[in-house]
């Protein structure tokens, strides 16, 4: 995994956290995936949204008006995310998992490497890019079906066999509602946790920025990894803003866990 970053005395404290507590939970946001070439959505300069209108490309109103240029976007996403690889931030969640240290996982990224990474029990209140489903009738194919699909279609759409309607990804779209099963569990998770690692995440976005307040509600506490404010930050017990993989290197080395 390479050197790891000195330990703070912030780092300090929360591998003592961690190590004491009976549940702790993790809650990644699209900050964990960028050393993975992935960029984020809001960034200045950076940001997915500063280059597209979410509106226009990722909302589902867009995908039922326009299913083509819907996909002109999506089949561009599908090729970005095909080969990416998991950083050693999410390695570190695995392994912390591995020594039964980390309850859980809830992401709200769809990109599929903290599952590649080896996480086992995972939350992707968000949905995945692993899949596509047909709204019409139900029918689901996998990521690679439906990107061929894509290049087989003449307007880039990739379709249905059993219906002809075009796929959607099963991710959640601007307008969509957040999958029931899974934020059920990504509440009951951080509602019973003692300490909740929140990495990556500017936690601005509801229903999950919600979440922190359910295991502050039951007496747990907040720890905040991630570059950029949050509006937890003044209750969060320990805030560290380096970069990801650096914090969680330096984590794993307080803990005495190897990756």
């Amino acid at each position: 995994m390479g050197t790891p970053a000195k330990e703070s005395s912030a780092t300090a404290e929360l591998a003592r956290l961690i190590a004491g507590a009976d549940s702790v939970v993790a809650l990644t946001g699209a900050g964990i995936s960028v050393p993975s070439g992935i960029p984020d959505f809001r960034s200045p300069g950076t940001g997915l949204w500063e280059r597209v209108d979410p509106m226009e490309v990722a909302h589902i109103d867009a995908f039922e008006r326009d299913p083509e240029r819907f996909w002109s976007f999506y089949a561009q996403r599908f090729d970005a995310l095909a080969h990416k690889e998991p950083n050693d931030a999410h390695r570190a969640l695995a392994a912390l998992e591995r020594e039964g240290l980390l309850q859980a996982v809830v992401t709200q990224n769809v990109d599929e490497l903290h599952r590649k990474a080896g996480t086992r029990e995972l939350v992707e209140v968000h949905g995945s890019i692993a899949s596509c489903v047909c709204l019409r009738c139900g029918a689901q194919v996998s990521r690679e079906q439906a990107r061929s699909r894509v290049a087989a279609d003449p307007a880039g759409v990739p379709r249905c066999d059993a219906c002809d309607a075009p796929l959607k990804p099963q991710v959640v779209l601007f307008g969509e509602l957040l999958p029931e099963r899974a934020l059920t569990r990504a509440q009951e998770l951080c509602a019973r946790a003692d300490v909740l690692l929140c990495i990556g995440s500017s936690l601005e976005v509801y229903p999950v920025a919600g979440l922190p307040e359910l295991t502050l509600a039951r007496g747990g506490a907040l720890a905040i990894v991630t570059k950029g404010p949050t509006p937890f930050d003044g209750v969060a017990g320990i805030r560290l803003d380096g970069d990801v993989v650096e914090e969680l290197r330096a984590l794993l080395a307080a803990l005495g866990v190897s990756a």
